[in-house]
């Protein structure tokens, strides 16, 4: 598939991005995540593009979007599928989960899988670091959207269930949109969806429950620290 031009709209918007702050190079991040929402991923013409506007060199974009991970120098499939493999994931089953998509996709890390006869959507394959939601281990992302308790078993389901197009939701957000979508978020356009879905289940909130039980509560913020006040 051919990489579409940045267009005049994309510049205009990129341009809005980079208006959004004080100083206009702190836009770079939802910028790039503009041109992956184009582009599919970060191309020269997009870093050309990101430089001239914030009037910074192409080698400091470039230095940007070669540290991030969510930047792809490569296209991804429309649906990229995280797998967590730290710790708490892997042990609760993580590395299994990607081994077994790596098998049946027929693909290694942060590859996308061939597009099938009879396939109506792609999916790309990546393991990645903690995704902070260590209370739903072992945890996996579809375009940076939470799946909750996986197994190698609902893993495998839920990539057919993407490849087949049928209408697939994250486990605490909204309906899985597709990658170029999801990045045009990223980039500060929101789709309406925010308040789509669930949000925090209950071992998200287990803590704050147990503290209201007790009648634990935070410090006041004016309060003195107490080695501060021992030491008057």
């Amino acid at each position: 598939m051919s990489t579409p031009p940045l267009d005049d709209t994309s510049i205009t918007e990129l341009r809005e991005i980079a208006a959004r702050y004080p100083e206009p190079r702190s836009g770079l991040l939802p910028m790039l995540h503009l041109v992956q929402s184009v582009q599919g991923r970060i191309t020269p013409e997009g870093i050309e593009a990101c430089a001239a506007i914030l009037d910074i060199s192409p080698a400091e974009v470039s230095g940007v979007a070669t540290f991030y991970t969510m930047y792809k120098r490569h296209g991804v499939g429309d649906y990229h599928v995280g797998v967590c493999t730290n710790t708490l994931c892997a042990v609760m089953g993580g590395d299994e989960i990607f081994a077994r998509l790596k098998e049946h996709l027929e693909i290694g890390n942060d590859e996308v899988a061939v597009q099938r006869q009879g396939d109506s959507r792609t999916v790309s394959l990546e393991h990645i670091e903690c995704n902070a939601a260590c209370d739903y281990a072992p945890v996996m992302m579809v375009n940076w959207e939470f799946m909750d308790n996986q197994t190698p078993e609902s893993a495998v389901q839920m990539v057919e269930a993407l490849r087949a197009g049928h209408e697939v939701s994250s486990t605490r957000g909204p309906k899985l949109c597709t990658w170029r979508e999801a990045e045009r978020v990223l980039a500060g356009f929101p789709d309406g969806r925010a308040d789509e879905g669930p949000a925090a289940g209950p071992a998200s909130v287990a803590g704050l429950e147990i503290a209201r039980e007790r009648g634990w509560t935070a410090p006041e913020p004016s309060a003195q620290p107490a080695q501060e006040a021992s030491d008057d």
